[in-house]
């Protein structure tokens, strides 16, 4: 995998496949992965690509460097802040998630390994994804209070959903500083690993979420995000008709055949 500094000023963000994983590295050290608006294309069309290639099964979303993104580039991305308009363009998957009208929503897994400064969009974005490891060493800060402006890319909303609203704005309120084991505790990560190994152990999720069946992953995904933002009642009346379609389906047979068989599935998503 490529971990050169980006030829770039503006930085990039630097895709890899790895079998039916796309490693997607931010890709801007030198700026302690500062995001400017070539940075967010980028990023929404790398998740677009995961989407739309079925090959892929799961998005690993890293940083090069010691950092993870100490957010915004502010003197690039002010301006569009200022017109109301928005760094990726209308008719990608946006890497927020947060279902605006003329973006598409992710559908596939999306894991997240997260070291050093974490900061505001970096924040946001691992709340955004499916499950993030974070090395013992992240320093995380909601800080937009300090810079005379709100948090627009899901924290107001995601934070309160997975640690009350009194966590939530114990850190938007302030723009305090936290680490690993007070993310850990508010839900906002899923692991806390030794510094320099959060990368791995992302990998490993991820190739475990790529070896089941593709279909069942993604309405299951589906089906859990959907309780979340609409509640378990609408979520529960989906049941019958999902389960019914990937009982239909080639993996499903596959899965009755390895459990018979007593070996491994081999899924195709189909």
């Amino acid at each position: 995998m490529n971990t050169s500094t980006s030829p770039s000023p503006e930085g990039s963000i630097d895709c890899t496949v790895r079998g039916p994983l796309l490693l997607i590295a931010i890709n801007r050290p030198a700026k302690r992965n500062g995001f400017t608006p070539k940075m967010f294309r980028e990023l929404g069309q790398a998740y677009t690509r995961l989407d739309d290639d079925p090959a892929l099964r799961v998005g690993v979303l890293h940083a090069l460097g010691e950092h993870f993104t100490a957010g915004l580039d502010l003197p690039t991305i002010a301006p569009l802040m200022q017109r109301g308009e928005k760094a990726v363009p209308l008719g990608l998957v946006d890497p927020l998630d947060l279902g605006m009208e003329g973006y598409r929503r992710r559908s596939k897994p999306m894991v997240v390994a997260v070291q050093g400064i974490t900061y505001t969009l970096g924040i946001e974005l691992m709340l955004a994804a499916d499950i993030v490891v974070a090395a013992d060493d992240c320093r995380f800060s909601q800080l937009e209070v300090k810079r005379g402006i709100m948090a627009t890319g899901g924290a107001t909303l995601r934070m309160a959903e997975r640690a009350g609203l009194g966590n939530a704005l114990l850190h938007l309120l302030t723009g305090d500083e936290f680490g690993s084991a007070e993310a850990l505790r508010l839900n906002f990560v899923q692991k806390v690993v030794p510094a320099g190994q959060a990368l791995d152990e992302a990998l490993r999720i991820a190739d475990a979420i790529a070896a089941q069946a593709p279909l069942a992953v993604v309405a299951t995904r589906k089906n859990a995000l959907k309780a979340v933002e609409h509640g378990p009642v609408l979520a529960m009346q989906d049941f019958i008709a999902v389960q019914q379609g990937l009982s239909r389906s080639e993996d499903a047979a596959e899965g009755v055949r390895s459990f018979v068989e007593k070996r491994a599935a081999r899924f195709v998503g189909r």
